[in-house]
């Protein structure tokens, strides 16, 4: 089971460092830009990303978020962009992708996440454990990265 979680870790910190770099260069009205045809954008993906993992794993198990509850309302599940997202809270989010990721790890470490409220995502996916969700947590970010690309195709234009 550890390997199989270490992978999923990997999985998903190459996958918070893509997403990185796909948005690197591209300017903050770009990153803002809801296309035409799409309900999001960008940087919605991507906060959306780091606020799924806090809900994923830590509110399911009864644990503190290490996340702002703001960034929560803004980017869970069933929101969409409502306001034009600044520089500053830009940078917030990036320093926060790996930085999380981390501290869940060290806290995988701990054995803090010692009970679980089973989910089952919109995905139909049953969720039992933190090691549910981390694996879980690997195609979902993926999902997101995949439609941040396809936005990146569009506002690069």
């Amino acid at each position: 089971m550890v390997i199989e979680k270490d992978k999923c870790i990997d999985t998903i910190l190459a996958s918070r460092n893509l997403f990185l770099k796909l948005m690197d260069g591209l300017t903050i009205e770009q990153l803002n830009k809801v296309p035409e045809g799409f309900n999001n954008n960008i940087i919605w993906n991507f906060g959306h990303v780091i606020v799924s993992q806090q809900i994923l794993c830590y509110k399911l198990a009864g644990l503190p978020m290490k996340i702002d509850a703001s960034y929560v309302a803004k980017y869970s599940k069933g929101t969409k962009p409502e306001t034009f997202l600044d520089e500053k809270e830009f940078e917030f989010l990036k320093s926060q992708s790996i930085g999380l990721i981390n501290e869940l790890v060290a806290d995988i470490e701990k054995n803090i996440f010692t009970s679980y409220n089973n989910y089952t995502t919109s995905f139909n996916v049953e969720l039992n454990s933190v090691d549910d969700a981390v694996k879980f947590i690997t195609m979902h970010e993926g999902l997101h990265l995949g439609y941040a690309m396809a936005l990146k195709r569009i506002v690069n234009r």
